[in-house]
């Protein structure tokens, strides 16, 4: 019998999500055949297996299990039936065993948001029915971490969590007070007065709170990864913020030579294409911004890939234009144009998610003229673009009506310092006020 385990559908993935079998447990299956969606960090696609026979179901629908834990197999009926139901059984809490197994980041910034994360994912069904009845006990992986650190009975401890179990809090309070046992229960407290109802407010603030009713809301497996990793940048890179402003009227002339000459149904390419373009160009001359700070070296990467940040599903994707340095302005724009499509319908493939070098990120479509954007680490830089405004600027002596645009490119200081990001950032303004070479 054959194993099919949690894939590694992304770079950065780390662990995924069953959301749905495709194929009922106990039916057959071809190489091939899409048989389950699974949710990474940052998109949900289908599986295909590896395997001819009938396939066993081992991980429940919503179950999140870490990269190279076994979600099912696949035999003939005769090594399912020989193999019983203690067999079953076994198999069935593999899952949660290989979840426990996930290791801890070793900083300490990088440590408390894979808490938090972990935290708050769904993890693996428990084998038994609760805390101390024999079966598995209920907990998340961060708590069982700590647990095993610090020599707790999670047996004896009782999980304040949702159904009843063991978060991290519960682990701490009981290494802090009763050294690996279950806290004594306090002795009934009087209840307490009334709180006053604040001056002026009505009904609504004395039955649901000052602030109404309050709705918690879940995170996604990729919000929970994105908020993680931008969590993990601000904690970790030390960032320097540099900005300038671009006339753009040369590219808006060129952009409307280019909109005339296109051929009916022909994406014309976006201001957002060109400047892709004009970073790719920059970054041949400037390979240090094409970089990342990795484990105390740098790291110079041979092509030049730039991913574009694409508002998804309540979440933030960054699909990669590969090799943007050798497309032409129309390559890109057929190609960005393909993968904002791909992440708006949950299409995306791992491909198209992989190998970024460089980051490029636009507001510019909702009015926001100046921001800054959070380094995607381990990438040297990102650069935050912004709306193109009509200003008044001074030309020869006069004060003249422009269209001008601020770039703003954040930058990791341990790979790139002032006066890098001052020149890579010079050179693609230049390209942008003189937009030409952008064509080709």
């Amino acid at each position: 019998m054959s194993e099919i385990v949690m894939p590694r559908l992304s770079d950065s993935m780390e662990e995924g999500t069953i959301l749905r079998w495709l194929v009922e447990d106990g039916a057959e299956v071809t190489r091939g055949q899409e048989i389950v969606e699974i949710e990474t960090d940052k998109a949900t696609m289908p599986y295909e297996a590896d395997y001819e026979g009938t396939l066993h179901v081992v991980a429940a629908e919503g179950a999140t299990l870490p990269i190279g834990a076994v979600i099912a197999t696949v035999g003939d009926a005769a090594e399912a039936s020989s193999a019983g139901n203690g067999s079953a059984a076994a198999e069935a809490a593999k899952p949660a065993a290989a979840a426990e197994a996930v290791p801890a980041t070793a900083s300490a910034p990088a440590a408390t948001a894979e808490s938090s994360a972990a935290e708050s994912s769904t993890a693996e069904p428990a084998a038994g029915g609760g805390n101390g009845d024999g079966g598995r006990v209920k907990a998340s992986p961060v708590a069982r971490r700590i647990a095993r650190e610090r020599d707790i009975d999670l047996q004896q401890l009782i999980g304040t969590g949702p159904a009843g179990r063991i978060v991290k809090a519960d682990v701490l309070s009981a290494a802090s007070g009763a050294s690996g046992t279950a806290p004594a229960a306090a002795p009934p407290s009087p209840p307490p007065a009334p709180s006053p109802v604040p001056v002026g407010a009505g009904p609504e603030a004395s039955a649901g709170g000052i602030k109404g009713e309050l709705t918690v809301v879940e995170l996604s497996r990729t919000q929970q990864v994105v908020a993680r990793r931008m969590a993990e940048s601000r904690a970790t890179v030390p960032s320097f913020e540099v900005s300038t402003d671009v006339d753009m009227e040369a590219a808006r002339t060129l952009r409307a030579e280019l909109k005339a000459a296109a051929a009916e149904g022909q994406p014309v390419p976006s201001f957002n294409d060109m400047v892709v373009k004009a970073c790719a160009l920059a970054l041949r001359e400037f390979p240090r911004a094409n970089g990342s700070y990795k484990d105390g070296k740098f790291e110079l990467h041979s092509r030049i890939n730039v991913g574009i940040a694409v508002a998804g599903d309540d979440s933030l994707i960054v699909p990669t234009v590969p090799d943007a340095d050798t497309k032409s302005l129309g390559e890109i724009a057929r190609t960005t144009r393909a993968l904002a499509t791909s992440v708006r319908e949950g299409t995306i493939r791992p491909p198209d998610l992989a190998g970024g070098t460089f980051t490029v990120s636009n507001l510019g479509m909702y009015g926001v003229t100046h921001f800054t954007a959070v380094i995607n680490a381990p990438q040297a830089a990102i650069l935050a673009v912004g709306a193109i405004t009509e200003r008044a600027v001074p030309r020869d002596g006069e004060i003249v009506a422009r269209h001008v645009m601020t770039m703003t490119l954040a930058c990791d200081h341990r790979i790139l310092y002032g006066a890098d990001a001052a020149q890579f950032l010079a050179r693609v303004r230049e390209l942008l006020e003189q937009p030409l070479a952008l064509a080709f």
